[in-house]
C-alpha cells in the first residue's frame, strides 16, 4: 500500500465510499445528504493543509485522510485529522497506517500534539485504533451526536502529545 497526495483526479475513487459513510450517519457529524461537491470541499482541503490517499498495489484508492490545524492563532500548534476508509477494504491495516502518516506529517510540521474533537464514542473501532496509537480520550460531550440506531451518544475530545 502507497499513502499519497490527494489530487483533484482522486475525487471519483473517493466518493462512494466518503458517501457511503456519510450517509450511514454512525461516524461523522456531516449532512446526510451532502453533495459531491459540498463532500469534495470539505474533504479536500488547501496547503498548508493536506489530504492524502492510500492506494492499494492494484492502483485502488482504499482509503483517504486529511489533516490540518485544529485551530487558528494560538491553537494553530496543534494539528487534527480526519480519516475514512473504504467499508470493503476494513481490517487490512489502513486506518492505522493513515494515522501514523499524520501523526509523522504532524510532527514534520512542527506541531506539538494532535486532537480530535468529535470521536463518536460508540465507534469502538477508530476509539480502539487512537489509543493503540496513544491518543487519550480528555473529555466527552454527552449526547453531542445523534446516531441512526443507538440515538443520542456522546463525541469524544482525545489528544495525543507528539
Amino acid at each position: 500500500m502507497q499513502i499519497r497526495e490527494a489530487t483533484p483526479e482522486d475525487w471519483p475513487a473517493i466518493w462512494p465510499f466518503f458517501h457511503a459513510i456519510v450517509a450511514a450517519g454512525e461516524t461523522f457529524p456531516y449532512p446526510l445528504d451532502m453533495s459531491p461537491e459540498l463532500g469534495r470541499e470539505w474533504w479536500l482541503l488547501s496547503a498548508p493543509n493536506r489530504t492524502v490517499v492510500a492506494v492499494d498495489d492494484a492502483g485502488t484508492v482504499v482509503g483517504t485522510a486529511n489533516m490540518c490545524r485544529n485551530r487558528p492563532g494560538n491553537g494553530s500548534h496543534v494539528a487534527s485529522a480526519s480519516y475514512m476508509v473504504d467499508p470493503a477494504h476494513h481490517g487490512r491495516g489502513i486506518g492505522r497506517a493513515l494515522v501514523e502518516y499524520t501523526l509523522d506529517w504532524a510532527r514534520q510540521q512542527g506541531y506539538r500534539a494532535m486532537q480530535f474533537n468529535a470521536v463518536v464514542a460508540n465507534n469502538h473501532h477508530a476509539v480502539k485504533l487512537y489509543e493503540s496509537l496513544g491518543f487519550t480520550v480528555i473529555g466527552t460531550v454527552p449526547e453531542a451526536f445523534r446516531h441512526p440506531t443507538e440515538g443520542y451518544v456522546g463525541l469524544h475530545v482525545m489528544h495525543r502529545p507528539l
